[in-house]
């Protein structure tokens, strides 16, 4: 089981824009091959700073989830959104 740390940063004025794109995303990645779980957080104290908690059964299954078709199609929604490029880290036992 590998936990995927995906931290974003959104601009100003965009938060319902992206919490409505992000819940989206989870949405559609818990129909995907080894999804186990996911959650979308927030900095207390930098509300611009988004994390989302995804739980995959093998780090094959995140890799297909990343190149699969629906989540370009949703990351093209939510790159306009974001102040930099999202930073992705893959943790594991």
């Amino acid at each position: 089981m590998i936990r995927v740390l995906i931290e974003r940063h959104i601009a100003d004025d965009l938060a319902e824009h992206y919490e409505k794109a992000a819940r989206n995303t989870l949405q559609v990645a818990t129909q995907a091959h080894g999804f186990i779980s996911g959650e979308s957080l927030k900095n207390s104290f930098d509300p611009n700073h988004r994390v989302v908690m995804a739980t995959f059964r093998t780090i094959q299954d995140w890799q297909r989830w990343f190149s699969s078709e629906e989540r370009k199609q949703i990351m093209e929604a939510i790159m306009p959104m974001l102040e930099t490029e999202e930073k992705i880290t893959i943790l594991e036992h």
